[in-house]
């Protein structure tokens, strides 16, 4: 099996797989699988120290908005399709389903955003500090403790939960075969401004062609993305 060949065409990371479309999806390298996991958790355990006072300070400014919880869990679906607790620092208000629903049957065009985005620019679910964390990114910080968990992976698709799903189609089973990632092929290509479908377009094709080069040349253009704050919202 040849390794992959990763280029940059434009402002996106274009991928050229090693599959042949239709056919099946075969297993990483036994040599890349392990590389991945020992960086993961050397990474994310080095992040987690040094950014313990960041930690804490976000912890208490989401605290002091309602006396609430700062850390949010959300289940998500990963690799083998099962279930876990997605960690985030809690960027909506403790009634966000109910002023979710309100908004959308309120608002057409909003509806019409959620279903295609499963997001909104403009989310009335959001708290001031919650938009701060949400623009940098900086509220998936506490997935680094996902990843030492072995639940998600530093590069891999974003999680999702369970009825998107339908979303991926027949690309269901390149999402599962590997960990979700704090970041990936779609962090760096636009986010929120490019569609489900693109979205699934480029997880798909990570997967397909994913090497552990491939994966550090991700990270280090994820840094950049992140203080472009382009498509995060």
């Amino acid at each position: 099996m040849s390794d992959q060949n990763l280029f940059i065409s434009g402002p996106r990371l274009k991928w050229a797989p090693f599959l042949s479309q239709g056919r099946q999806f075969l297993p990483h390298r036994v040599v890349d699988r392990a590389l991945k996991r020992s960086f993961d958790v050397s990474a994310a355990l080095t992040a987690l120290i040094i950014l313990l006072p960041l930690f804490v300070m976000f912890a208490l400014a989401i605290w002091a908005v309602d006396g609430s919880s700062p850390f949010y869990r959300h289940r998500r679906l990963g690799r083998g399709q099962k279930s876990f607790g997605c960690l985030k620092f809690r960027t909506m208000r403790i009634d966000s389903q109910e002023a979710l629903a309100r908004h959308l049957s309120e608002n057409p065009a909003a509806l019409a955003e959620w279903n295609l985005t499963r997001k909104l620019k403009d989310d009335p679910r959001i708290t001031p500090i919650g938009h701060v964390l949400r623009k940098s990114s900086l509220d998936e910080l506490p997935q680094l403790v996902n990843i030492i968990r072995g639940e998600m992976s530093f590069v891999g698709p974003r999680p999702i939960v369970e009825e998107e799903i339908e979303k991926y189609g027949d690309a269901a089973s390149a999402y599962f075969a590997v960990r979700p990632g704090l970041t990936g092929a779609w962090q760096i290509s636009g986010r929120s401004d490019t569609t489900y479908a693109e979205r699934v377009r480029l997880d798909r094709q990570y997967v397909e062609s994913q090497n552990f080069a491939g994966d550090i040349l991700i990270i280090l253009r994820t840094i950049p993305a992140v203080f472009m704050v382009k498509g995060s919202y």
